[in-house]
């Protein structure tokens, strides 16, 4: 999906919402067996409850990569029910060498239908320059991450601002705003006003709305530009709002809280 066909979902559904669909089979409603086909058929409860609601769809790829060569086939299963329709990224956080990146390219943007994949940009570009080659897909690279340890490089003070700027200054200039994302905390929405000084355009990815404690209302108000601009993730607020056979109900109803939301924003 290219940037005009993101636009276009985020204003024809009045949202910006992207599901997280992170199965921890320990979370499962009770009622369901712990094997790799209730997580399948979990998966597709959850999409059939949210379609609507939401433009985008995000894969953890580690709670599938645990289950072995099962869980790849599950993962496929799963972005195969989902279709062309909506936004798919492949959260697999991959960075390393140009040639191993090349693999890691092929396999998720062309191997699979993922429309993005995320990146560490920790090792410069000819480690992220290989996903950017693949025509309408697109890189999203960590940029600002909501988990504690953030403080320990991303925000360590460099010349007159932060190691965090210097990672979204310069990895901009790898690609464009047609192929390139990045992800910004939601719990991090105070920096979000440098964060569009410095990328106007881009789109951003922000995780850590809902359990993590991130707010919609600051993330919108900080964080839109003209397009929007934002795909907000919530995954387990969403997927593990109810533990019994409602689950799905509860899960729909919890994504269009979510949506209700933002849509007073677009």
């Amino acid at each position: 999906m290219n940037r005009q066909g993101i636009i276009e979902a985020i204003r024809s559904r009045k949202s910006c919402l992207c599901v997280g669909l992170d199965p921890d089979m320990a979370k499962l409603p009770g009622h369901l067996p712990r094997n790799a086909a209730a997580i399948t058929a979990f998966n597709k409860e959850i999409i059939d409850a949210t379609r609507d609601l939401c433009v985008a769809y995000k894969l953890n790829t580690a709670f599938y990569e645990v289950l072995g060569a099962t869980g790849w086939k599950v993962m496929e299963e799963t972005v195969g029910y989902i279709g062309n329709k909506h936004f798919l990224i492949a959260d697999a956080k991959r960075g390393d060498i140009g040639n191993t990146s090349a693999q890691y390219a092929k396999a998720f943007l062309e191997n699979m239908p993922f429309d993005a994949i995320t990146v560490s940009p920790y090792m410069g570009s000819d480690s992220i320059q290989p996903f950017l080659g693949i025509p309408e897909k697109w890189v999203i690279i960590l940029g600002l991450t909501s988990n504690k340890g953030s403080i320990d490089f991303q925000k360590q003070p460099l010349g007159d601002g932060h190691l965090w700027e210097r990672v979204l200054q310069t990895t901009s200039g790898y690609g464009s705003m047609e192929n390139l994302m990045y992800v910004i905390g939601a719990t991090q929405a105070t920096d979000l006003k440098r964060v569009r000084e410095i990328l106007p355009g881009h789109f951003l990815l922000i995780p850590g709305v809902g359990t993590q404690g991130g707010s919609v209302a600051e993330v919108m108000a900080n964080g839109c530009n003209r397009d929007c601009g934002l795909l907000i993730n919530v995954s387990r607020s969403i997927m593990f709002a109810g533990g019994g056979h409602d689950f799905a109900i509860a899960a729909r109803q919890a994504a269009s809280r979510f949506q209700n939301e933002m849509k007073d924003y677009l």
